[in-house]
């Protein structure tokens, strides 16, 4: 067996997101792979990367860059891959111009937040010949994958319409409340920044393309308004610096030393505050969405998200023509920030899967699971992408750009609906992914 030909990874976006492939990459991965330069405008979170790699995996010095010198980047450390793991709105900036370099591209979810945006990169691909991979984790949680496997066999025949309702929690919820990704500008809102996992699950696991899209959505909790409405008073625009004891939504990123080398420290550089009060003004982006999505093999999915739950998970149900298959995740318990200041955040894992045959009795489908995030599946994830000698995937879990399109065109034609309303054609929004109804069919 001859050497392993390493593979030159750039990563831009030096966030909390980052970890999940600087990690493996510096360590489980090292044989396999090389880091050579990470990139970010905020020059306080390169230095902690840099220092971390260092000084806690024992990983040699990597090359930094601000993110107005990406070219000279590329040009200097030459990386096969660039990873993108910035902020959602600008992610086609960097997989644009890393494909134009020469590079391949990893990016994570969403691809992009937009149709415009979506189209650019689309067309990149096609000009430049090169790979862009979207880092769908979910695909690979051990009981999502049961799901596929069950529909796959045929059990319930043929398939006619999904139900989807996923839960967000006052923690886990919230959390999107203090971020940027409050700024529909930044993130797309929720429904494309977290429910593209969603719409990818169900793409991927009943294998159809998106026809048509009808939406509503809107601002329901969170906010000033809707804290005054209910009687409350906003004192205060972040959690920092606060007499908060009394509020549970509150945060404290200063006694966690991660979050706070990150973000409170680095403050002084962009002026970023990652701990932004969840009713405070300037949240642009919905907390309670429904959708009906209307499939090209005829299948229907009504689906809804709502970020202010007492508990965090989702139920997905699929109605056939030989009966009718039910999944559920029940992630954690209601656990409000005030409560993860004491107790860190718990978590659980918890999947459930049973089949109901329309004549006969019903059945629970075993699920293995694993350890780490998302049921084991980021585990997979990261050996997929990092493990050079890695087996081709059977259950073709890797998703290539235009099955990263097709789930976040969903978002896209859904914030189209919440605007102007009315069902969204998807072919008017990103015509890439006409000519084909099957997920499969797609790269």
């Amino acid at each position: 067996m001859g050497e392993i030909q390493k593979v030159k990874y750039a990563l831009v976006g030096a966030g909390s997101r980052a970890r999940m492939f600087i990690d493996p990459l510096a360590t489980i991965y090292q044989q396999h792979g090389d880091l050579v330069a990470l990139v970010d405008p905020n020059p306080g979170r390169l230095e902690l990367h840099k220092r971390t790699l260092i000084e806690e995996m024992g990983y040699g010095e990597v090359n930094t860059y601000p993110t107005e010198e990406f070219d000279r980047m590329v040009k200097e450390t030459k990386p096969d891959v660039v990873i993108v793991t910035t902020v959602d709105a600008v992610h086609h900036e960097y997989i644009i111009r890393a494909m134009e370099l020469g590079c391949d591209v990893i990016t994570e979810k969403p691809i992009t937040t937009d149709a415009t945006k979506c189209n650019a990169i689309m067309d990149t691909v096609r000009r430049t010949g090169r790979r862009l991979r979207v880092a769908f984790n979910y695909r690979w949680s051990p009981g999502t994958t049961r799901v596929r496997e069950v529909l796959a066999e045929g059990t319930i025949g043929d398939l006619v319409h999904v139900d989807m309702e996923y839960w967000l929690n006052t923690s886990h919820g919230a959390d999107y409340f203090r971020r940027w990704h409050r700024e529909k500008q930044n993130s797309g809102g929720l429904i494309v920044h977290k429910a593209t996992h969603h719409f990818d699950l169900v793409n991927w696991w009943i294998d159809a393309i998106p026809d048509s899209v009808y939406g509503v959505g809107r601002l329901a909790f969170y906010g000033r308004q809707n804290a005054e409405a209910r009687g409350e008073t906003v004192a205060y625009d972040r959690y920092s610096g606060q007499e908060t004891s009394s509020d549970p939504f509150a945060i404290d990123i200063s006694i966690d030393s991660r979050m706070k080398e990150l973000y409170m420290d680095n403050e002084k550089y962009d002026g970023y505050l990652r701990d932004r009060n969840v009713f405070s003004d300037g949240i642009t982006i919905e907390d309670s969405m429904s959708l009906v999505v209307k499939y090209r093999t005829g299948v229907v999915l009504n689906y809804s998200l709502n970020a202010f739950l007492p508990r965090e998970g989702f139920r997905v149900a699929f109605n056939g023509t030989k009966g009718r298959i039910e999944y559920e995740e029940n992630h954690s318990p209601n656990i409000v920030a005030a409560d993860s200041k004491k107790n860190g955040m718990e978590s659980g894992w918890s999947p459930r899967l049973v089949v109901y045959p329309m004549f006969g009795e019903q059945f629970e489908v075993e699920i293995p699971l694993a350890k780490g995030g998302h049921g084991g599946g980021d585990r997979l994830l990261q050996r997929q992408i990092f493990d050079v000698s890695a087996e081709p995937d059977v259950l073709k879990r890797d998703a290539g750009h235009q099955q990263g399109a097709a789930s976040a065109v969903i978002g896209f034609a859904a914030n189209n609906s919440f605007d102007n309303g009315g069902v969204i054609s998807i072919s008017e929004i990103c015509p890439e992914l006409d000519g084909a109804n099957r997920l499969s069919e797609l790269e």
